[in-house]
């Protein structure tokens, strides 16, 4: 194997994109080849997928390889600062913006005191909005070169239907 695939989000992007890279190519090249795909990357800092700081970009890409590939996020923003609202309480915290929605959720579950079912049927929502965004996306593609998000802690809705039996 000499090259991998990259997946990577940034400030500039919700989507996961994907990126073929050469296993001896530095995270400086990378990044390089990346701005020409997206401008706004040219001052940002690059993130492994739910680790606090930011990598060297004299790293080589193989270092940072996970099984076959490598997720990692680009962003202006060190830390943004997340806010989550549940039972008319808030809790606030700074995470690095490679931190995706299921850890930032795992958090709130735990700041609020929940127990593991009761996290089990709760949904991290952007504030003011019915959006809520896949546990995979990571914080710094919600919250853009603000430094910032808020959520709100929701219930699940689920559809529970009754079945219907053989007489009817």
């Amino acid at each position: 194997m000499t090259s991998i695939d990259v997946f990577y989000q940034g400030e500039h992007s919700r989507e996961i994109n994907v990126i073929e890279a050469v296993l001896a190519e530095t995270l400086g090249d990378l990044k390089r080849r990346l701005t020409e795909r997206h401008a706004v990357l040219a001052e940002a800092l690059i993130f492994i997928e739910d680790l606090d700081e930011p990598l060297d970009e004299t790293v080589v890409i193989e270092t940072i390889v996970v099984g076959e590939s490598a997720k990692l996020h680009l962003h202006r923003c060190r830390r943004i600062k997340v806010t989550v609202a549940f039972a008319g309480a808030r809790k606030e915290h700074e995470f690095a913006p490679s931190a995706t929605v299921a850890r930032i959720k795992s958090w709130a579950a735990e700041a609020f005191g929940l127990s593991p079912d009761d996290a089990g049927e709760h949904l991290l929502q952007i504030a003011g909005t019915h959006d809520r965004p896949s546990p995979a996306t990571h914080v710094g593609a919600l919250a853009g070169s603000e430094c910032k998000v808020a959520f709100d802690l929701v219930p699940d809705e689920r559809v529970n239907g009754a079945s219907v039996g053989a007489d009817g």
